[in-house]
């Protein structure tokens, strides 16, 4: 017997659905007895095999309805938010990964610009109550004032994938101030976990490691990432979902502050709040493999920060969630998942 959702936002939207995070978000919120549309295009930018098995875990659930669309297809967009009528949508689906976006920047613009656009046209005309977009930490771009915060400016991205995630806050907040839509925009902090992206560090240093070749390591492993658990996120995507941005009272236009607005608009930062070093990183995949990386210490990827760490100070505030979760009680956790998936 599936609980019913006491929740007001009961019908979501989740773009990106078989996505590594979407796919723990659309349980979540199916646990909690909401009816979840999961979209997809099931792109190869990875494995779209790893993307169809996380589906299959999710259409069981009676409250769930997959949807096989790009989120570039401006009429099937159309058609779906008049047939469907959403309370709320969580927009995850993207073109993902700074390195890629080095060599295939056109992909970003159709699926972070020209999709994203589709989402906020869906959500004006049909009166969804809230609109929660993932932005990332690749935003902070050359900005070297840590943690990273909300409240600084982020006009200097360093990749074409954070440069449309920075226009994605911007386009939000301009229909937040033309149209009134209630719009927040969540900036993650290098997101892990089971059934993560076999592009992401973690899944590349393990399969690596299980198979005796060495590892790349970026600026000679003097990166210091804000590793964030993927349970962690989607506490923070859910808290935030029920409590759709309201305008800010004192804010500005002689100081704008970045994180909120005079209209229903607000950012923020979802990371673990401790910064690790990547070699640590590293020795922590070795101790739960039993097993050591030959490194092949490299300089900087083009593109790529040297650190990130975030002020999570807001998030706290406004919906009463730190995440928790240690890289020593995280990876583990990941590590069993892919010998299980990959080995079993």
């Amino acid at each position: 017997m599936i609980a019913k959702s006491s929740h007001t936002m009961k019908k979501i939207l989740v773009t990106g659905a078989a996505g590594f995070i979407g796919y723990h978000l659309s349980g979540r919120l199916l646990e909690e007895g909401r009816e979840v549309v999961g979209l997809d295009n099931m792109n190869d930018y990875y494995d779209p095999v790893l993307k169809e098995v996380r589906l299959s875990r999710l259409t069981p659930h009676v409250n769930f309805k997959s949807v096989h669309m790009d989120l570039s297809d401006r009429a099937a967009m159309e058609e779906l938010f008049v047939a469907e009528r959403f309370d709320g949508v969580i927009n995850l689906a993207a073109q993902a990964g700074v390195r890629y976006s080095l060599i295939n920047p056109n992909s970003y613009v159709d699926s972070n610009l020209v999709g994203f656009m589709n989402v906020l046209e869906g959500c004006r005309h049909n009166n969804v109550k809230h609109l929660v977009f993932a932005s990332s930490s690749s935003v902070y771009g050359a900005n070297t004032r840590m943690p990273f915060s909300v409240h600084d400016n982020v006009d200097h991205p360093v990749s074409i994938y954070a440069a449309t995630k920075k226009a994605n806050e911007l386009m939000a907040h301009t229909y937040s101030h033309l149209y009134g839509l209630h719009c927040t925009g969540l900036r993650f902090f290098t997101v892990y976990g089971p059934w993560g992206r076999p592009d992401m560090a973690l899944f590349l240093f393990t399969k690596a490691i299980l198979e005796d070749r060495p590892i790349d390591v970026f600026n000679h492993g003097k990166m210091l990432r804000d590793f964030t658990y993927v349970d962690d996120i989607v506490e923070g995507v859910v808290r935030v979902l029920d409590k759709p941005a309201e305008p800010n009272p004192g804010w500005t236009g002689d100081a704008p502050d970045p994180s909120s607005s005079y209209v229903p608009y607000k950012l923020y930062n979802i990371g673990n709040n401790q910064p690790v070093e990547l070699l640590r990183f590293i020795e922590i995949i070795e101790e739960c493999l039993g097993k050591k990386a030959r490194k092949n210490l490299m300089p900087m990827q083009p593109g790529d920060v040297p650190a990130t760490y975030a002020n999570i100070d807001d998030l706290m505030r406004d919906v009463g969630f730190k995440p928790s979760t240690t890289l020593e009680e995280g990876i583990p956790r990941f590590i069993a998942w892919y010998k299980d998936y990959y080995t079993a």
